[in-house]
Parts: C-alpha cells; sequence; structure tokens
C-alpha cells in the first residue's frame, strides 16, 4: 500500500470517534485480507470495552496486572483468565493478533498441537504471570520490538514492512521521545491542522482508558518498527522450545518518515474526526 492509495480515506473525509467498531468496514479496502482478520479482530475487543475498560500497569500489584480484561481462547482453548479487567498495550495488540489466527484458522483447528498452544498462552498454567521472552507471548510482551521478535523471528508467522508501506492492520512497536515503548494496531496516518504528520492506531494506553482508538504525532515518537502477520499457517509449525537472544534492532526513524510524508503532498489518512 502507497501513500496515494491512503489518501483516498482523506478525499471521502472518514471521522471516527475514540471509541468505536468499525475499524474492518473502514479500512478493509485499504489493506490485506489477513489485515482484515486483525481489524475484525479489534472491532470485537472493543466491542467488549466501549468504554476503554481501563488501563493499567503494575506488574507487583495484587492480583497482576492483566494484558486484556476479557477471557482470551484460540481454537476453543484458553490462553488467558484475566486477573483484572484492565489492559495494557502489548496485551491489546496480541489478543488481536490470536483474534485473526482464530478466525482465519478456525477450519485446521485440530491441526494446534498441546506444546504449540501452551507456548501461546499469556499466562503460566497455574494463573501465574508469563515474564517476557517466555514463547510467543513472552516475546511479543519483551522490552523493544516484541511484535516483531514473535513474529518475523520466534514463529516466521510475518515479516518486517517498511513505514511507508504500512497496511492499516500491521502491528508497530513505536519508541517514544519521552517514556516508554508503545505496541499498536496500525490504522493509518493523519496530520495536525499545522501540517505535521500523526499516526493513529488502536491500542490500549492510559489516554484512551485503556482499548481505543489514538492519534500522536511522529514528533513524540523517536522510532518506528512495522511487522505484518503474512503466514498465520506457521502457527501449526514453529518450534514452540526454540531459544531466542534479544537482538538490538534499527528502527525507521520517525523524523525521516515525517519529513518523506511531508514531502509526499499532504497525501495520508484523515481520519482524527476533526
Amino acid at each position: 500500500m502507497n501513500l496515494i492509495a491512503f489518501s483516498l480515506l482523506a478525499v471521502v473525509g472518514v471521522k471516527l470517534p475514540t471509541y468505536h467498531l468499525q475499524h474492518e468496514r473502514v479500512f478493509a479496502e485499504q489493506t490485506n485480507e489477513i489485515n482484515r482478520a486483525v481489524l475484525v479482530a479489534v472491532d470485537k475487543l472493543q466491542a467488549t470495552a466501549p468504554d476503554g475498560g481501563g488501563y493499567f500497569v503494575g506488574v507487583k500489584a495484587v492480583p497482576a496486572e492483566s494484558p486484556i480484561g476479557v477471557p482470551i481462547s484460540i481454537f476453543g482453548q484458553p490462553l488467558l483468565k484475566p486477573p483484572r479487567g484492565t489492559s495494557y498495550c502489548s496485551g491489546a495488540s496480541y489478543s488481536a493478533l490470536i483474534g485473526a489466527l482464530d478466525s482465519l484458522l478456525e477450519s485446521r483447528s485440530s491441526e494446534l498441537t498441546v506444546d504449540r498452544q501452551e507456548a501461546i498462552r499469556m499466562q503460566e498454567l497455574n494463573g501465574g504471570r508469563r515474564e517476557d521472552m517466555v514463547k510467543l507471548w513472552g516475546w511479543w510482551n519483551a522490552d523493544g520490538p516484541g511484535s516483531l521478535y514473535a513474529l518475523a523471528m520466534y514463529t516466521s508467522m510475518g515479516v518486517r514492512v517498511g513505514a511507508l508501506e504500512a497496511e492499516p492492520g500491521d502491528f508497530c512497536n513505536i519508541n517514544w521521545v519521552k517514556g516508554p515503548g508503545h505496541s499498536v494496531v496500525f490504522l493509518g496516518w493523519d496530520s495536525t491542522p499545522e501540517g505535521e504528520p500523526m499516526m493513529r492506531y488502536w491500542s490500549s494506553q492510559k489516554g484512551t482508558n485503556g482499548l481505543g482508538d489514538q492519534t500522536s504525532t511522529l514528533a513524540s515518537m523517536s522510532g518506528i518498527v512495522f511487522t505484518r502477520l503474512t503466514r498465520p499457517e506457521a502457527i501449526f509449525e514453529f518450534d514452540p522450545t526454540k531459544k531466542m537472544e534479544r537482538l538490538k534492532i534499527e528502527y525507521d526513524s520517525a523524523t525521516v518518515v515525517a519529513e518523506r510524508l511531508k514531502r509526499s503532498g499532504g497525501l495520508w489518512t484523515k481520519t482524527s474526526g476533526r
């Protein structure tokens, strides 16, 4: 997908609120079939939290933080019994991934082995927290570009894509200029009234009280990494015992991306509702 294609949304003047169930309807024509399944999953998750559902991060809290505030399963097999009704960013984006896999591969559900199902879990069998860099969720939830670690390196279910080739439904890891990183589902490019490029995305964050759409300036970001789900069937093939080390990943420069968006003549998505 290119910037000219994104300009179609600017022409039709799409206006979306923070909380809505129109991700698939609005963005379906701007992306591919697999990403559309991600957007459908986003809508289903958002339907469980019409006001966001609450945002909470507290590893040492009792009960512990919950990646997302609703039970998550794949092919009817449980992955998470939430200890809280709140959520945080990587839990939201991972749940969208699981929802997409569940719908895309439902007819092959019997192929998911017990060891792979266990590797996909978002918590240990005793209900305890699954630590970072442990199996699929642990890599998704790891500091840094977790979506890239999990999809491109641990399971081979996905590939990295350049920022200007990103499509709605891609996964994105953001490094902020100030503060920790963010794990999101990309929706499109936008701009401030002054013409400064922005990114619209869906995730769980404090600013939306949990699940919801948020738009942030690229100037607030230092780097971004986009990862696309391309081989969902690899969920039946990956090695759940695979050992990996955290690698140094070079992020796309948000400053460079912003400059290229500006040079494109303002052809980016208008979805902020202004």
